[in-house]
This record gives structure tokens, C-alpha cells and sequence, in this order.
């Protein structure tokens, strides 16, 4: 009998891939072509020329280390922040049960499920009701909110495939709850853990909306971005950047899928 691994697909289906894929990706590849170009105006095609002189302005403007800088901070604040809180919510619905606990999850991924703008607006007026005057640390909570959905899912999906007989094997060999966590539960969930917080940055890092609404005046590299646009010179500038982006959060998304692909492989099962 044929395996359907050894079965070619048809060519309509082969093209409709194609298609797909450069729909998706050939914008992307403008972008790094547009970073090159020596039209500094408008985004003529084809290019009149290219170079890289672009390059060196880029790395020489200010106001680009600094919106670089914050968006940095944000992103490895709030992920750092949705480690925590995304762990032990995940562990507190995997590991027990109590009443509420599909209504919590519920909630816990809520944020992610919603447009970003309504996120936003929430956020908003909530600083603005409590009088919290928009800062640093406004940006760090507005992106924790789709940080910790990032983690939660990561970890709670790992550990409902970490049998409950290693812990209590643990415990019941003399370990403490430290030691059990050490040596049992954060080998089983560390490559989660990792992913879910490469992911959780690159979303911070490259997050619009939600920080459009809890910035007030500051400018994370994503808004930057924006209000660069719509200058009328040294566009390419906007695209240097704009390239360094796309690279930023693609090795994160890529080092995740890598870590969690193996992920129905427990440890200490079978041992």
C-alpha cells in the first residue's frame, strides 16, 4: 500500500502555495529592497540605484538608539512580568481544581482574543480613572496583558503533558516543593517557558496599537516607525529599521517553533 507521505501533490495545489507565500512575503522583501534605494522621497519602482549609505545614517540617528532603547526595556519588562504571573496561572488551572477554573482560563486569554484597539481603550481609561499618568511603566502593563496569554498557553498546554506520578514520586522520595519544581517540573516546562517568552517579546516588541493608547509622549521603535513615514525625506531610514524589526522578532518566533516541536516529549517518563 502507497504511504500518503510518498504521494506528490498536485500542481493547482503546489501553485496555490506558491502564491500564497509570495503574497505574504514578497512586501516583506520590498521593505529590504526600499532600505537599499537611493531615492530618499517616495518609494519608486524599480529603484533608481542602490546603497548603503542608508545604513550609516540609520546607525548615526539619535532619536532611533533611543526609541530602539524603549522598546527594548518594555519588551524584556514584560516578559519577564508574564513569566511569572503566566506560570503560576497555568499551573493553578493545570494542577488543581476548583470552581471557576474554565471561567478564569477564559479570562486569563481574553485579552489576547480581543482587538488590540479595544485592549487599548480599556487600558486607557482605567490609567485615566485612576489618574496614573501615562509613563514607561503604562506601556510595561498594557503589553503584559498579551504577554502573560503568550505564556500561559505555552506552559499550561506543557504541563497537562507532565504526568502528576513524577511530582509526587519526587515528594514522596524526600524532596521538598523547591526541589520538586528544580529538578521535575522546570525541566518539563523550561523549553515552554523559553518559547513562550521569545514570543511574548517579539509581540511586545513590535506592539502599535495598545502602546498608541498608554505611551502618552514617548515613542517605542513601532511608533517611531509611524510618525517617520509620513516625513517627506530620508524615508529609507524608516525602512533600515523596519528591516532590523522583521529580523528581531523573526529569530525569537524561529528559536520557539525549534524548542516546542519535540514538545510531546516529556521528561522522565519512562525512566
Amino acid at each position: 500500500m502507497r504511504s500518503d507521505r510518498n504521494q506528490t501533490a498536485p500542481l493547482g495545489l503546489k501553485i496555490a502555495a506558491a502564491a500564497g507565500l509570495a503574497f505574504l512575503h514578497l512586501p516583506i522583501l520590498l521593505i529590504f529592497v526600499y532600505a537599499f534605494t537611493t531615492e530618499e522621497k517616495s518609494y519608486q519602482w524599480p529603484p533608481p540605484g542602490l546603497t548603503t549609505a542608508w545604513l550609516g545614517v540609520t546607525w548615526n540617528r539619535p532619536d532611533v538608539w533611543q526609541a530602539l532603547a524603549l522598546s527594548v526595556k518594555v519588551a524584556t519588562i514584560s516578559t519577564a512580568i508574564a513569566l511569572v504571573l503566566g506560570t503560576l496561572c497555568a499551573a493553578a488551572v493545570s494542577r488543581t481544581k476548583f470552581f471557576g477554573r474554565e471561567t478564569i482560563s477564559l479570562l486569563v486569554i481574553l485579552p489576547i482574543a480581543l482587538p488590540g484597539i479595544i485592549t487599548g481603550i480599556a487600558l486607557r481609561s482605567a490609567f485615566s480613572l485612576a489618574e496614573i499618568p501615562f509613563s514607561f511603566w503604562t506601556i510595561v502593563l498594557g503589553h503584559a496583558t498579551f504577554c502573560v496569554v503568550v505564556v500561559y498557553n505555552n506552559a499550561v498546554a506543557r504541563f497537562r503533558r507532565t504526568s502528576s506520578s513524577l511530582i509526587e514520586a519526587s515528594m514522596d522520595l524526600g524532596a521538598d516543593g523547591f526541589q520538586t519544581f528544580r529538578y521535575v517540573i522546570l525541566p518539563n516546562i523550561g523549553t515552554a517557558l523559553l518559547a513562550g517568552g521569545m514570543l511574548a517579546f517579539a509581540l511586545s516588541f513590535d506592539e502599535v496599537i495598545v502602546t498608541t493608547f498608554t505611551a502618552g509622549q514617548q515613542q517605542t521603535l513601532p511608533i517611531w516607525m509611524l510618525e517617520e513615514l509620513v516625513r517627506p525625506r530620508q524615508r529609507p531610514v524608516t525602512n533600515v529599521v523596519a528591516m532590523v524589526v522583521v529580523l528581531v522578532t523573526l529569530l525569537p518566533i524561529l528559536a520557539a517553533y525549534h524548542l516546542t516541536r519535540d514538545g510531546d516529549q516529556v521528561a522522565g517518563m519512562g525512566k
